[in-house]
């Protein structure tokens, strides 16, 4: 895997649309979101594993022409009528059905269902042109990290293709936490589980993550930076379709928390 220009990236969304309008807590995340395409290679088709999508098993998207799917509320007017018209893929998405289905992972297509904020907003800051096709991908009910490892193990032969995957969350996710104010206060349990992640992403070898990441609840500050885990879970689809250490990409406050981003 050539490891000048990335092909697997992990990142912390933000908060909603607020990045499109500007917001000023979320500057260092737009400022990096803009320059992100610089260390990737130009890829033939994007697919983005987001945390705002939960299905029984995986689910892709299969239309030509994905709908947008604006899963936020309460935002101006002006957020409702953002559009990103990148072609979908879905004799790709076949492809990786099959993939998963080698792989003993049963999954869907469904062909109605639009992109939605954890795609349509940082690819709208990376790649403002869309026309790059892009697929999106569930994650799986129940959470279960074992599950989530799994399926990125089964995209393995995806390394194979000028493929860029992205796995959309956010490092820190306690709502009622965020500062949502440009600077926050010094947080020294995000902290500590933001090293821990650091720590466990690209200093050990793939077995020793894997087995961290299993565990990750019994990670110091884990149930404060994570009540619930859907915006953690993209980056164990990437670990395990990576299989090697990352590099820290981005580390810097999103909200007045303290968020990061890994490639490999």
């Amino acid at each position: 895997m050539n490891q000048n220009k990335k092909r697997i990236v992990y990142f912390s969304h933000g908060g909603g649309p607020l990045p499109l309008l500007g917001d000023p807590g979320h500057k260092a995340m737009i400022d990096f979101m803009k320059v992100l395409p610089e260390q990737i290679a130009r890829p033939d088709l994007i697919l983005v594993i987001s945390a705002h999508w939960e299905e029984t098993v995986p689910t892709l998207l299969g239309s030509p022409n994905p709908p947008m799917f604006y899963d936020y509320y309460g935002f101006p007017p002006e957020t409702y009528r953002v559009q990103y018209p990148a072609p979908g893929a879905p004799a790709k998405a076949s492809k990786i059905a099959q993939m998963l289905g080698n792989a003993g992972i049963p999954s869907r297509i469904n062909a109605t269902r639009g992109y939605d904020h954890g795609h349509f907003i940082p690819l709208l800051m990376m790649y403002p042109q869309a026309d790059i096709p892009t697929l999106q991908l569930s994650l799986i009910r129940g959470l279960d990290p074992e599950q989530h490892l799994q399926l990125g193990e089964a995209l393995r032969p995806l390394l194979d293709e000028n493929v860029l995957v992205i796995g959309s969350g956010f490092s820190f996710h306690n709502i009622n936490a965020f500062s949502w104010r440009p600077n926050g206060k010094p947080d020294p349990a995000n902290d500590t589980f933001q090293n821990w992640l650091i720590y466990v992403n690209t200093q050990l070898a793939y077995a020793e993550t894997r087995a961290a990441l299993l565990k990750w609840e019994q990670a110091p500050s884990a149930r404060y930076c994570h009540p619930r885990e859907e915006h953690l879970l993209p980056l164990m689809v990437c670990a395990g379709l990576a299989q090697a250490q990352a590099k820290v990409l981005f580390d810097d406050q999103i909200l007045g928390k303290r968020g990061l981003a890994f490639g490999w």
